[in-house]
């Protein structure tokens, strides 16, 4: 598993755009993402989510869609459920992705008009991490970062 980051953010629009950010950051091949959410509360209190499909999903996604094809030349109608449930059961052993529960908790927490983001990195240097984050005023919430880094990241957002 990967490390884990959550930061919040006094704007709405704050954490979709440091998303969006380091998105461009993976898309340049500097970091690799599992999984990622977004949370925003508007000023009436209202919580939405929008958690982005983890790799761990895709991946049983996948997995389940060959098993189902397989199978459906021996069993038709079985190897549509069969696959569906192989599928989830391989995402979800192979990376279990953010924890709704937390995303939920974060949620309530933040002050009307606030947003929060969450990121699970597979692999990379958190050095564009700390570089994105740090055009946009928020604070670690939670890390799996050592120290320093967390310390890095809460530096470059202050």
């Amino acid at each position: 598993m990967g490390q884990f980051l959550a930061v919040t953010f006094d704007g709405a629009d704050d954490a979709e755009a440091a998303l969006r950010a380091i998105r461009s950051v993976e898309h340049a091949g500097k970091i690799g993402l599992e999984d990622s959410a977004v949370v925003r509360k508007d000023a009436d209190g209202k919580v939405t989510f929008h958690n982005e499909m983890s790799s761990g999903t895709e991946t049983g996604a996948a997995i389940g869609a060959a098993l189902g094809g397989l199978l459906f030349v021996v069993f038709p109608v079985g190897a549509i459920v069969g696959g569906a449930i192989a599928g989830g059961l391989v995402g979800r052993a192979a990376a279990p992705g953010i924890d709704g529960g937390f995303v939920k908790e974060v949620g309530q927490d933040l002050p009307p008009g606030g947003s929060a983001l969450f990121l699970q990195v597979k692999d990379g240097d958190p050095g564009p991490i700390v570089g994105v984050l740090g055009e946009y005023k928020g604070r670690v919430r939670q890390t799996s970062y050592d120290d320093e880094i967390e310390q890095s990241i809460d530096a470059s957002m202050g």
